[in-house]
This record gives structure tokens, sequence and C-alpha cells, in this order.
């Protein structure tokens, strides 16, 4: 296996030369046919995350062992997030110069999946061995029209993270909270006690609160999150006056970086800026890997309800791993692929590897894995995540507007007008939420 890691941004200029005139090792679209004289087939694959592709090379040595007839040497290219998903979005328009495989960000995965023949492969055959094992609700993320575009990386399931020192020191147990109102309440109280900040007003992304508006039965979409924008519906308007509230009040703060997912915001968390995150399970792997000093100090619990609600978390973020349908070896890339992301022996490695909770089930129920006290996860929080999982598993919902094709459109809105008017300049919730509304719907042509 190789692989290679492109640091700049540099590449964008040259994307429409690489896009027609071909990037595959052999420079033929998708990488060339079938197998060399050896019987090895090599699979070109295009990442974002270094880390991916860790799995992704364990996942592939793991297959030859088992697959001597079908050998394979994955090929795999680490890109900067933005420069791969322009670059792949130009290969597929042109049907030149792209991979076999690519993990495809799910905020992004809706330009890929437009119009009745998507660029992707049909995936939903190959993930029958697997599929009643498989946490459902993330299949349906990457399906389209009963179909399979995209296998998941993680449930992502939304739990909360609680530093109990910091908790503790002005009188807090995080144990009590169970609602958002108990959340709010803490976090005023925390912020009035220390006057530092509790939880996190994100203003460079739309993450945590998607979580609240399932809770209450909302969508971004109409017609079940699957037709055009609602971000003016009354149970997005009241989720957003919710966190707004809770930023007036001082339960919620800006940070650096404008997430909890930055460089400048783990620097901050790390020194005790922030007492509580809710966010994905796949965190885990931050804390881990970016505020050591924290290790032993933090307690995972479930996220906070919207009491009366059946829905207990969703799946926050995501990568869908697809197969180009230009890929002159689909057949191979495709079983591969559901090996490398469904097979019980896949996921495992996306815990101990990653730090993420997987999306085949029965690694939930397997306790020499989730428990083994040499995980580097389980030593470094107060409580188990999968503990944590199985007590909400029933409860995890399926945000259908996560599916919708202009979910990009209306996730770029936020990210770049709509928190900040919101938490920075405090423009009502429903105005500001107007004005998104008018802005997607005038960019999509309605």
């Amino acid at each position: 296996m190789r692989i290679r890691r492109i640091l700049t941004a540099t590449i964008v200029a040259g994307l429409a030369v690489g896009a027609l005139s071909g990037c595959s090792s052999d420079g033929q679209s998708g990488g060339g046919g079938g197998a060399d004289a050896d019987g090895v087939t090599t699979l070109d694959m295009w990442v974002f995350a270094e880390l991916h592709g860790q799995v992704y090379e364990e996942m592939a040595e793991m297959w030859n062992e088992e697959n001597p007839d079908k050998q394979i040497d994955l090929n795999l290219t680490v890109y900067p997030y933005q420069d791969m998903h322009d670059k792949l979005l130009l290969a597929v328009n042109s049907g030149q110069g792209g991979p076999d495989l690519a993990d495809i960000e799910v905020g992004k995965f809706g330009n890929f999946v437009k119009g009745d023949n998507p660029p992707l492969v049909d995936l939903t055959a190959a993930a029958d061995p697997y599929v009643d094992d498989i946490v459902q609700a993330r299949l349906d993320l990457y399906s389209r029209n009963g179909k399979i575009y995209g296998y998941p990386t993680h449930v992502g399931a939304f739990v909360a993270f609680y530093n109990t020192e910091l908790l503790e020191g002005a009188g807090i147990d995080y144990t009590t909270i169970k609602t958002w109102d108990d959340f709010a309440e803490a976090g005023t109280a925390y912020n009035e006690a220390t006057d530092k900040a509790f939880s996190v007003a994100s203003t460079g992304v739309f993450f945590t609160e998607p979580l609240a508006i399932a809770q209450n039965g909302g969508q971004l979409f109409d017609d079940g999150g699957l037709g055009k924008p609602a971000l003016t519906s009354p149970e997005v308007v009241e989720t957003m006056q919710m966190f707004q509230d809770m930023k007036d009040a001082g339960a919620l703060s800006t940070i650096p970086g404008g997430s909890p997912d930055s460089e400048e915001a783990f620097g901050a968390i790390n020194k005790g800026d922030y007492a509580a995150i809710v966010y994905p399970a796949w965190y885990t792997s931050r804390y881990v890997d970016y505020m050591p000093d924290l290790a032993g100090k933090v307690a995972i619990a479930p996220a906070p309800q919207i009491e009366g609600s059946d829905i207990l978390t969703i799946g926050g973020g995501g990568t869908g791993t697809a197969v180009m349908a230009a890929s002159e070896k689909q057949d191979i890339a495709t079983e591969f692929l559901a090996f490398a992301k469904l097979s019980l022996e896949a996921n495992v490695a996306v815990w101990e590897v990653l730090g993420f909770d997987p999306v085949n089930m029965s690694v939930w129920e397997d306790e020499a894995v989730t428990k083994n006290p040499d995980n580097k996860f389980n030593q470094y929080f107060q409580t188990n995540l999968f503990d944590v999982l199985n007590s909400v598993k029933d409860g995890i919902g399926h945000f259908e507007s996560f599916s919708n094709p202009n979910l990009p459109v209306v996730d770029n809105q936020f990210r770049t007008v709509t928190m900040n008017e919101i938490y920075e300049v405090g423009t009502p919730a429903d105005a500001a939420l107007q004005q998104a509304q008018d802005t997607v719907m005038n960019e999509l042509g309605e």
C-alpha cells in the first residue's frame, strides 16, 4: 500500500487540468482496468483525513490475507478537505481523472447524488451480508431512491462531554443534567459562579442545533426533510430561539475557531476555558489527540433531551465512502469497500484506531472490545462511551434533512452568515432565519 499526502491548497489552480488529463496511476479514467500480471488490482482512493487512511490500509492488509485470489494494492492520496471535494466534483463531472474510491463528507455528499443517475456506484447489493447489523439511519444518510451510494464511517451519535473537575468546583453535578432546560440552568449557574464559559455557541458550523431541531420534531426542509428549505418552521425557530436564549443567559459562549472542532478550540478547552461540549461521539478522538491535560477529568453522558421526545440522539457529521461510476474496477472496489466499512473487523478498527462509534452494532455489545482496559479512549474518559451509547440506542433518530441534496446550500448559509447573526450580532432568531430562508431560496432559484 502507498499513501501520499498533499498538504497545501495550491492544487486548486490545477484542478481543471488534472480532471481532464487524468490523475490515476496508469493515466486511464478511473484507474484503468483489471489486475496486473501478478493478479494484483491497484485501487486509487482519495481521502481528506489521514487517520481514515490508516484504517483503510489496515483493512486492505486484512482483505489480502483473506482473499489471496483477489489481491489489491490500495493507492491512498490524502488531500486537504475542500481541495479533495472540489477536485472530485470536477472529476465526476468530466468523467475523467477520478479515483476508484473516495471519502465524501456528509455536508458535501448531496453534490454527488443529484439527478437520476449519480456518478457513484449503487452499493446496495454489496451491503447485504452486513446490513442487519448496521445502523439503518446511517445507511439512509447516503442513500437516494432506495439505493445506497456511500458506506458510513461511524454513527456519530451526539453525546455530552463534561469536565467534572470544573463542574464540581462550581457545585454542579453533571449527572443531574437530563434536558436542555437542565443544561441551560447548569450553564447559567456555572457562568455566574466562575465567570467562565460553560458550553459552546458555534459560529462557524451548524452542528449541535440540528440535534435539538430533530428532538423538537422539526426538519430544515419541508416534506419530512426531503423537500424545499423550511428554515422558518415553528420547530426550527423555537429551537434556535432556545439556543439564543442560552447564549444570552451565559450558558453558551462563542469559541475561538468558530467550533469545538478547530485547533484554536482544542487549546481553549484543554486549558479549562469550557466545561461542557455536546458533540458527536467521534469527538472522543479530539480529546485524546489534542487535549492531553484533560485525561481523567472528562465524563461522557447522554446528550440533553427535549422532554417527551422519542429522539434521544442523532448522527452528526460523517463520511460516506463511495465507488466512482467511472471506475473500470467497480466490482472489486465495491466488494472491498463493503468489507472495509461494514464488516465486524472494520468496525472494531474504527473504534480502536479512531475512537469513533461503529455503525456495526454488534461491536457495541462486545465488551472485550468496548471495555478493553488497554484501550486509550477507555483510559482517558471517566465513563465508558458504549455504556452511554447503549443507553440511547433505541432513540437514535434519522434527521432526514441531512439527506437532502440541497443541504450544502443551507449549511453554507448557516456557517457563513446565520450562526454569526444569531450568536454574535444578536439578530433575533426568527429574523435571522427569515433572512436565511430568503437567501437560500434565491440561490436555489425557488
